[in-house]
């Protein structure tokens, strides 16, 4: 999700593709915000690096001739795609988290697009998720040893995927995924923008339903750098960060690695470790980064109940969450019962069972989502909940004097 392939024809690729966590277009970002009211409507969403808008900007002023010689741009699954049928498109879920794509007519903004002075002859014919867009081609199904001529269908974005594997259509359950990023997904029923402009609203796999998002830029990503910065193997991090007292005593880590979007959309925000003393150790480092990206995944689920979103529960998803420590640090911060979903993979599964409703094996994707099973409860809300809600605390105040720090 989140990215920009730059191709010819044939899906050769022009140069290396720029994803989600990239931070150049920041500048960019300018033209969006001098966007009318009605077209920021159309979009439906804050503007944000690393998605495909800003991206081409940036790429039409600083590589115009690569630019130019594009006969595509598209979306790393909708390459990938073309890749495997040697036909070009993309699906709305994908579209509308492009920045380019009028959420209220549900197609290109045009609009939008000539007001940017992008073009609007490279981006994919749109079809919808479940749809069969072509054919394995017979070199595709050489590399992957499967027989050529299977349908290929639409697919989603990740997110899209995760949530229909979870049956999240309607609203209700609200899904927390954590990998390089986290997101926290609500399903809607209306088109529901965030007049705060702090969480995104995307179409979801499935016509006539939607998505909030509350995303953040840093989960697995940061905890990564943190594991190979300290040198530390992943049964170590558990190991030394939970023999350290929940609140890290004292020590505080913003996780802000690669800029953050919810709440903040600012893609100058830097990660940082506060109140280092003598008596800290790699725990503590490793419990305090934890916790920080526990305190980010808080704020996006806080900044999504204040649209109006209606949580009944909370529901846990994706690879970034199976150790039992982990999920109750999470109930703990939350200070909400944490549900896991019944696979770890469920932007594959997702992805799969649209392929099964494009060839007929279900008839739509309400009677796919009816099929989920159901979450089992994995944590709830213990003992640290307290010591959580003073840190928690320090780490919200501690953003604004950071970034204003960082620019003077």
């Amino acid at each position: 999700m989140h990215g920009v392939v730059l191709s010819d024809d044939a899906g050769e690729p022009l140069r290396p593709a720029i994803l989600w966590a990239d931070g150049r277009a920041r500048r960019q970002l300018e033209a969006y915000n001098a966007l009318g009211g009605e077209r920021r409507r159309q979009l439906a969403n804050p503007p944000a690096t690393g998605m495909a808008g800003p991206t081409l900007i940036w790429l039409r002023d600083n590589e115009r001739q690569t630019y130019r010689r594009a006969h595509w741009a598209l979306q790393p699954k909708d390459w990938l795609r073309l890749r495997l049928i040697h036909e070009a498109a993309t699906e709305p879920s994908d579209a509308s988290a492009t920045l380019l794509y009028d959420l209220t007519t549900d197609y290109w903004a045009k609009d939008v697009i000539d007001e940017l002075d992008l073009r609007i002859d490279f981006l994919a014919p749109i079809r919808e998720s479940v749809e069969i867009c072509g054919v394995l081609a017979a070199e595709a199904a050489a590399h992957l040893g499967i027989r050529p001529n299977l349908p290929v269908v639409g697919g989603a974005a990740d997110a899209a995927a995760a949530a229909l594997a979870g049956g999240l259509l309607d609203p209700g359950p609200v899904q927390l995924t954590i990998g390089s990023g986290a997101q926290v997904v609500a399903p809607r029923d209306r088109l529901a923008i965030d007049a705060t402009a702090r969480t995104h609203l995307f179409r979801a796999a499935a016509p006539d339903r939607w998505y909030a998002m509350a995303a953040m830029q840093n989960a697995g990503i940061a905890l990564e750098w943190v594991r190979a910065t300290l040198g530390a193997t992943w049964d170590q991090v558990y190991a030394e960060a939970f023999a350290v007292p929940a609140g890290a005593e004292g020590l505080v880590f913003l996780p802000y690695l690669t800029g953050e979007r919810t709440p903040y959309f600012d893609p100058l925000a830097r990660g940082a470790w506060i109140g280092l003393r003598l008596n800290h150790s790699r725990g503590h480092l490793l419990r305090a980064a934890l916790e920080g990206v526990a305190f980010a995944v808080r704020q996006g689920l806080e900044a999504l109940l204040a649209t109006g979103v209606a949580a009944t529960e909370l529901r846990l998803a994706g690879g970034g969450s199976f150790n039992p420590r982990w999920r109750q640090l999470l109930a703990d911060v939350l200070e909400q019962p944490l549900l896991a979903t019944a696979t770890a993979t469920s932007s594959a599964l997702g992805a799969a069972l649209l392929a099964g409703i494009g060839f007929g094996a279900w008839p739509d994707a309400q009677r796919v989502a009816a099929l989920a099973a159901p979450p089992e409860l994995v944590a709830t809300p213990g003992s640290a909940t307290e010591a959580y809600e003073a840190a928690y605390l320090r780490y919200r105040q501690l953003y604004l004097p950071i970034a204003a720090a960082l620019s003077g």
